[in-house]
């Protein structure tokens, strides 16, 4: 019964309408609750079909992405009372709340397999610059740790911040550079390696 509420909530547009932040101003400031209705009982929260004030985060995070609840607008509430005629006899599957701890720890997990990920892009890819020299392989404009943050982001799509890239001074001639990334320690090292690092190759035009 639950999948079936949520592929003809899809059907309606429920994921594209609830991650529209037009939708969530229309319920008041940001750290006011918002009224749901929720597609599935929920213990200690409420029975489908109730209207239930939650945090537009909990919301967000936990209810919407599961389909369990959709916003309190016309739209989804037509929607829920036509769907309680199809469904008013079949049995109503109870779903045990997500405590804020085990939330917590699952947003904690999910965060470190993407910095694992992030952490794998940068240590596998070469990072290509080009610069013109004024002599030998000497650059014109030496390039700073910002310029490789900014190409970091543009070629391979992760956001670093200065402190996760050690650069003892800019990078002044052609050539490739090994840079230390300076990654939280609960990443697990790259096999065979004592830290993770970004390869970085300066080239002519």
């Amino acid at each position: 019964m639950a999948a079936a509420r949520a592929a003809l909530l899809r059907r309606h547009g429920l994921a594209a309408a609830a991650a529209n932040p037009v939708l969530f101003s229309a319920h008041g400031l940001r750290y006011r609750k918002l009224e749901v209705i929720l597609t599935t009982t929920i213990d200690k929260l409420g029975k489908a079909g109730e209207t239930v004030k939650v945090a537009p985060g909990h919301f967000r995070n936990y209810l919407m992405p599961k389909m369990l609840a959709v916003p309190n607008i016309d739209k989804f509430a037509i929607l829920m009372r036509e769907q309680s005629k199809l469904y008013k006899h079949e049995e109503e599957v109870v779903v045990k709340e997500v405590s804020k701890e085990e939330e917590d720890a699952q947003q904690a997990e999910e965060k470190l397999k993407q910095c694992q990920a992030a952490a794998k892009r940068l240590d596998n890819a070469l990072l290509v610059m080009r610069r013109f020299i004024s002599e030998g392989i000497e650059l014109r404009n030496p390039v700073t740790k910002d310029e490789i943050i900014s190409e970091v982001a543009r070629q391979l799509n992760v956001n670093i911040h200065p402190d996760n890239l050690h650069v003892v001074s800019p990078l002044s001639s052609l050539g490739e550079f090994e840079l230390p990334l300076r990654l939280p320690r609960d990443i697990p090292r790259p096999e065979g390696k004592l830290q993770w690092t970004l390869k970085v190759k300066i080239r002519r035009p």
